[in-house]
């Protein structure tokens, strides 16, 4: 994302970081469906220089000339259908979360107008904050679309004690994935952990390219850690609203958690986010330990707001 950090794109074309970004999208999609998977022909002796499919081939099964799509993916985004969109989503076998991601793509490149500055901070509205402290049961959270911790209640504080254990604020999910020695242990599943974490931060790249505190995460996790690198480079995206945590909390030991997201109205960059354990389980026994300790352990942490205030100065790296 080399150049996204100019948020006014002072002297250069603000499109040219989306057309960029369709390039590499479109080329990854391209090479992981081989033409067996798209039900196309192999001819006998025929020497191929990729394993995936060619632009023409997508070309042919989304219907479009093969000098049309080449334009598309080079980044020339202006006047797409629905219908074409329809077509290379099928032709490349993209899921909802891509295909919505490619729009996003197809929508910055397609625009001229100055990026929108985003407040230095997002804030929680305190009614929210008032529904997670009255699910005393079940750990909540407010997460940003870049995974910032905003908001939470006491027993989701508790839960996520390791990545609280961080100084810097608001704490970071993917920051403690791929730069805290104790992800590994804390997340069971972590290799799965990491790959949700990448792909839900290019989904939030694709839709704002130009937010300064996105881009400065992106760049420090790309510095310090090679593991991140090498994911962020695939351009996977996901949708990520529901599905089964295994963690393994520090006092309490194991949890398998399923968990629940959803939107958080009039903030589409905020979600809600609520772990339960089935009745009976020792997970749920766990959990109503962790409940019991939280409710006793001196932690200093907890005197402190959640959304702790962040920098003035939204240039800083967080």
């Amino acid at each position: 994302m080399a150049g996204r950090n100019d948020p006014q794109g002072t002297n250069r074309d603000i499109r040219d970081d989306f057309r960029a970004e369709i390039r590499e999208f479109l080329g990854t999609r391209r090479a992981r469906v081989t033409p067996a998977q798209a039900g196309l022909p192999l001819y006998g002796g025929e020497r191929r220089r990729v394993t995936g499919l060619r632009r023409e081939e997508v070309a042919l099964l989304a219907g479009i000339s093969s000098e049309y799509y080449t334009r598309l993916e080079r980044g020339n985004a202006t006047g797409v259908s629905e219908s074409v969109i329809d077509g290379i989503a099928q032709a490349l076998q993209l899921d909802e979360a891509e295909r919505l991601h490619l729009l996003d793509l197809l929508r910055g490149a397609g625009t001229t107008r100055p990026p929108r500055r985003r407040p230095a901070q997002q804030r929680v509205r305190p009614a929210v904050q008032r529904i997670l402290d009255s699910m005393a049961g079940t750990p909540a959270f407010v997460l940003s679309g870049r995974g910032d911790i905003l908001a939470t209640n006491d027993l989701g504080r508790a839960l996520y004690s390791p990545v609280f254990a961080d100084p810097a604020r608001p704490p970071n999910n993917t920051r403690f994935v791929f730069l805290d020695p104790q992800a590994t242990e804390f997340f069971r599943a972590w290799d799965q952990i990491a790959g949700d974490c990448v792909a839900m931060l290019r989904a939030e790249a694709g839709r704002d390219l130009y937010d300064r505190r996105l881009t400065d995460l992106i760049g420090e996790l790309s510095t310090r850690s090679e593991e991140f690198r090498h994911r962020w480079a695939a351009h996977n995206v996901r949708m990520h609203t529901t599905g089964v945590k295994l963690l393994h909390h520090p006092v309490v030991g194991d949890l398998d958690l399923p968990f629940e997201s959803f939107p958080v109205g009039g903030d589409p960059s905020q979600v809600l986010l609520t772990y339960t354990a089935e009745p009976a389980s020792p997970s749920q026994d766990a959990l109503n330990l962790l409940a019991s300790w939280a409710a006793t352990h001196d932690d200093t942490e907890r005197s402190a707001p959640a959304n702790d205030t962040e920098p003035a100065d939204s240039a800083e790296t967080p």
